[in-house]
């Protein structure tokens, strides 16, 4: 009758045992895709970028289509945010090799100053550098 307490010290000891998330299990494809990280690091430049209506870093982060898609005026009040600009990056997902959408929310616009914006940023995979394909 020996083997009770053990049982009973290890079946305590089990009990203190931190459960393992099962997404810790699986391994995350996140954690290792480093294209993830960069394309989240390039739309989180360039929303900065809007923020801080810097103008030339935003413009040179545009792809040459998402260029041609949209006016010199529309660019120009865009990069015009005001000085309560803020903006939200939620989790995004990869639509193709190269190319990710981001879902964003931008505070502080203009038109109308109290409403955010809900839309969404498509970065792609240009040469060697990210750049963004379509604005929010």
């Amino acid at each position: 009758m020996s083997w009770r307490p053990a049982l009973l010290i290890l079946a305590c000891m089990l009990c203190f045992v931190p459960a393992i998330p099962s997404r810790m299990q699986k391994g995350s494809s996140r954690a290792a895709d480093d294209s993830y990280s960069s394309a989240l690091a390039t739309a989180n430049r360039f929303l900065h970028a809007w923020q801080t209506e810097d103008h030339e870093t935003g413009m040179m982060m545009l792809t040459d289509s998402a260029r041609q898609h949209t006016t010199r005026e529309h660019l120009k009040q865009f990069f015009s945010s005001g000085s309560r600009a803020a903006f939200e990056i939620k989790h995004g997902r990869r639509l193709n090799p190269g190319e990710y959408v981001f879902p964003v929310v931008l505070f502080g616009l203009a038109e109308p100053p109290s409403r955010p914006y809900a839309s969404k940023i498509i970065i792609t995979k240009s040469g060697d550098d990210w750049a963004i394909d379509r604005l929010p």
